[in-house]
């Protein structure tokens, strides 16, 4: 690193502190960072020594720290960021129960300008849909990735939460709709059936289009949807950044479950790979069938893993355009895994 850049970096780290200090009276994360770039652009790391920590606001709405229960009502503005996202240590264990300070965030390339809400999001309502991939390439499968979808929905399902479940080849087929009944759910995918080419772009899109990106919650939600893919596309008219960018608008993450468990990799798997950290999700690679059921056990876990950071962000316009989302933990043992931005809402017409 040269003089020049560690100089503008202590100048942006001096910045952010005095003009939080006049609204929060705490400093947050603040690095030279472009001010409008791309969802795709990726934004180096700055050393956990550059984080300043995340504190309350002053004076703070009514809290739930994070070894508590989390309240499950909070209401979310339009100009406020529902931001979900998951913590591990460098063996993938999950870490509950860190504090607020424990991150520094950065908004667009700055600090937000109040933190609202912070808490365990294990308690948040879910918003979770299943999307199968219905091709001919997965026939042989298929059975055990249906019986092992109605056993992750059996599991995570809780009275405030809802899912839906859709097969796809060339089409997308919601077999069943957003509903908090298991047994309608199993109906849906017990009536998937495989074969036919594979448009897997172009439903992904979709799926968020038609069925996230409705939703109306006036709450607090994690969306969450469920791929299991091979990651081939043979057919679709959108392109993968499309597919991204839509999860992105609905502010959906998205896991994946590879169906590819021959010992050569494909192209497919770095689809997936890219498609998930995108959208702050992971994918699974299993090795033999039954792991398709351990991807779905680790992605019910993480669901009952998750922190939830409200937040209202700084310069906030509502222009449609994308804001790029980076969080760290201040302590370097610590993977942040998070979206890496959302489109802020079109101004109404």
């Amino acid at each position: 690193m040269t003089v020049s850049i560690r100089t503008r970096i202590a100048a942006s780290l001096l910045a952010a502190s005095t003009t939080l200090a006049l609204s929060l009276s705490a400093p947050l994360l603040a690095q030279d960072l472009p001010a409008h770039p791309t969802p795709q652009q990726q934004t180096p790391a700055p050393a956990p020594q550059q984080l300043a920590p995340l504190q309350q606001p002053a004076p703070a709405p009514a809290q739930t720290p994070a070894n508590d229960e989390p309240i499950t009502t909070i209401k979310v503005q339009a100009n406020e960021v529902n931001l979900i996202f998951t913590v591990t240590d460098k063996k993938g264990r999950f870490i509950p129960n860190l504090k607020q300070d424990s991150f520094g965030l950065l908004d667009d390339g700055r600090p937000p300008v109040r933190v609202i809400n912070y808490t365990l999001a294990r308690n948040l309502p879910l918003r979770v849909g299943i999307l199968l991939d219905t091709s001919s390439s997965i026939r042989q499968r298929f059975q055990f990735e249906q019986q092992s979808a109605v056993e992750f929905l059996l599991q995570v399902l809780h009275l405030n939460d809802r899912a839906f479940v859709a097969g796809f080849d060339i089409q997308l087929d919601v077999a069943q709709g957003f509903t908090n009944n298991v047994d309608l759910l199993n109906q849906g995918i017990s009536k998937l059936r495989p074969g036919g080419g594979t448009a897997l772009y172009d439903n992904l899109y979709k799926a968020c289009h038609e069925q996230m990106l409705t939703l109306r919650d006036t709450v607090a939600v994690r969306r969450a949807l469920v791929l299991v893919s091979d990651g081939d596309d043979n057919y679709s008219r959108a392109l993968q950044t499309d597919a991204i960018k839509e999860c992105q608008r609905a502010e959906t993450t998205v896991y994946s479950i590879s169906t590819n468990i021959s010992p050569s990799k494909d192209r497919g798997d770095e689809v997936l790979k890219a498609i998930s950290e995108a959208t702050g999700g992971q994918a699974f690679f299993p090795v033999k069938l039954e792991d398709v059921a351990v991807g779905f056990h680790n992605i019910e876990e993480e669901l009952r893993s998750q922190y939830s950071l409200i937040y209202t962000p700084a310069e906030f316009q509502n222009n449609g355009a994308f804001r790029t989302i980076y969080l760290q933990a201040r302590d370097p043992r610590y993977h942040v895994r998070a979206k890496k931005g959302y489109f802020a809402p079109r101004p109404l017409q």
